[in-house]
């Protein structure tokens, strides 16, 4: 009765059009009504302390990286090399967009942000060469979800904060499968594209490959840095975000000089508002997970799958297509917090690692941005190609069942996750 509950609110306040952050607010109203400890002020004081949280801070300034980034030309650049690198082989504009978001993805640590900086520079350039609008988009979409993955995935700092597990090793455990995804895409469009006639560019001589890295080796240093730094232990996750904002600024007004002055409002009210709204859900969230773990709702869950307990595999495979079908309907990250608090004691009452775990339940989640109906990624591609849903979800689809396939490879082989992350970790 109190899954019920909790779960009916949630699902008629977001019917009814409410906001998910103020849905997950009615549905701990809700819950604390049927449990008789209704109380405003425990309501206020777990908001306010859901985003009272240091390691959050890392969100606000890695999103406002990733805006001056995309305004700086550090994005541009990365797209450039990308092109110098593989755009002469056949299909070579496809692989540009992977690799691009490869690079993207360990700068930004968001799928829209690379999803909007991919179709607004790369699309236009697809089409133009003759490839298939539709296909175009899909390919973009579906490349721009490697971000969630790779480090500095703004989700895996929400589920390490909500899951209290280390999101230095989560960082660490996301590169190998972010990079497996990547050839997964790679392989994809070998095969999709192999029947097109298009002309590529010619290979770019040594000599303009090595000047090509140069212009854009200030952007390339960034990921190093701050893999290098979590390595060592030479700053925490939420200071490496400070030093992406601040190189990335450094990097943009001195070094290339494409930021000006007057661009620093823009781009500081853009990152507060996206920041605004990620931490008032995860505030919001808060109150449900405080609800949840009062009303004893793991115990309950863990109840319901305990003949799965002794199988972590077959676990595993079951909390996949179950973030599978909630993703289809639900944003990353109300369902990080939705979920976290309920899946956790599962996971770790079958031993299943926390850290495999979260690797795969972020990648789960961000395959959830290209999937309909919701399909935020898909949602930003179209805005920005001018181009119908419909049309963006058909071209996205193969690529979609590629990146599920790795993901449940993963499922079956756990050390392509846990192998990686010991040797990097060390």
């Amino acid at each position: 009765m109190t899954i019920a509950i909790f779960i009916g609110s949630l699902l008629l306040a977001m019917a009814i059009g409410i906001p998910i952050a103020f849905a997950l607010l009615v549905s701990g109203v809700a819950l604390m009504a049927h449990l008789d400890i209704f109380d405003a002020q425990i309501l206020a004081q777990n908001v306010v302390g859901g985003a009272d949280n240091y390691p959050l801070l890392a969100i606000p300034f890695f999103l406002l990286a990733g805006e001056i980034m995309n305004v700086g030309g550090l994005s541009k650049r990365i797209v450039e090399f990308a092109m110098a690198l593989v755009g002469h082989i056949r299909g070579g504009l496809g692989y540009v967009a992977i690799v691009a978001s490869v690079l993207l993805g360990a700068l930004s640590g968001s799928a829209v942000a690379d999803a909007a900086a991919l179709s607004a520079i790369l699309l236009p350039m697809m089409i133009a060469a003759g490839h298939k609008p539709e296909r175009a988009a899909g390919l973009i979409s579906a490349s721009s979800v490697i971000a969630p993955v790779l480090p500095p995935s703004i989700g895996l700092i929400i589920f390490g904060v909500t899951a209290n597990v280390s999101i230095s090793k989560l960082f660490l455990a996301g590169i190998f499968p972010g990079l497996l995804v990547g050839l997964a895409l790679w392989i994809t469009w070998a095969i999709v594209a192999r029947h097109e006639n298009i002309v590529p560019p010619p290979r770019k001589s040594l000599g303009e490959l090595w000047g090509t890295f140069r212009r854009c080796v200030w952007a390339l240093i960034l990921p190093v840095i701050i893999l290098v730094g979590l390595r060592m232990g030479v700053f925490t996750p939420t200071e490496a975000g400070v030093i992406a904002a601040v190189y990335a600024l450094f990097v943009s007004a001195v070094v290339y000089r494409e930021l000006r002055l007057s661009q620093l409002w823009g781009i500081f009210n853009i990152a507060a508002r996206t920041t605004s709204i990620v931490m008032f859900l995860i505030a919001a969230a808060m109150v449900s997970s405080w609800l949840i773990t009062v009303a004893d709702l793991p115990g309950k869950v863990v109840g319901l799958l305990e003949p799965m307990l002794g199988s972590p595999t077959l676990l595993m495979f079951a909390i996949m297509i179950l973030v599978m079908i909630v993703g289809t309907a639900m944003d990353m990250t109300p369902t990080i917090l939705i979920l976290t608090p309920v899946l956790m004691p599962v996971i770790k009452a079958a031993g299943i690692d926390p850290v495999y775990f979260g690797v795969l339940f972020i990648m789960n989640n961000a395959i959830g941005l290209i999937t309909p109906p919701v399909g935020v990624v898909l949602n930003v591609v179209a805005g920005v190609g001018r181009m119908s849903m419909d049309s963006v979800t058909r071209g996205v689809m193969p690529f979609m069942v590629s990146q599920f396939a790795i993901m449940f490879a993963m499922v079956l082989f756990p050390w392509l996750v846990t192998g990686p992350a010991r040797l990097l970790h060390g």
